[in-house]
């Protein structure tokens, strides 16, 4: 499992002009099975995606189709990690 932390790299306007596409693409790992939670960060700067994958290459292949990084608008740091306990929402 990875956890993804994003940065926005343009003005919460900017970023906002691409939410749409950007929660469409996170719809779509739902369905496929690989999104476990999404949120933006408070304040929001960026955002976090926890996803169900095993290596960090998958995270980052999949992550390089998000409408923010396509667009300049955000990027992610990637940390892996086994969950051992836990609530899952």
């Amino acid at each position: 499992m990875y956890v993804l932390i994003s940065n926005y790299l343009v003005p919460l306007e900017e970023v906002d002009k691409a939410r749409d596409e950007h929660v469409a693409f996170l719809d779509g790992l739902l369905q496929q099975g690989k999104l476990v939670v999404a949120g933006r960060q408070d304040p929001p700067v960026g955002g976090l995606v926890v996803i169900d994958v095993d290596t960090e290459a998958e995270a980052r292949a999949i992550m390089a189709h998000d409408p923010y990084v396509l667009r300049n608008l955000a990027d992610y740091t990637f940390t892996g990690f086994k969950p051992s306990l836990g609530k899952i929402l």
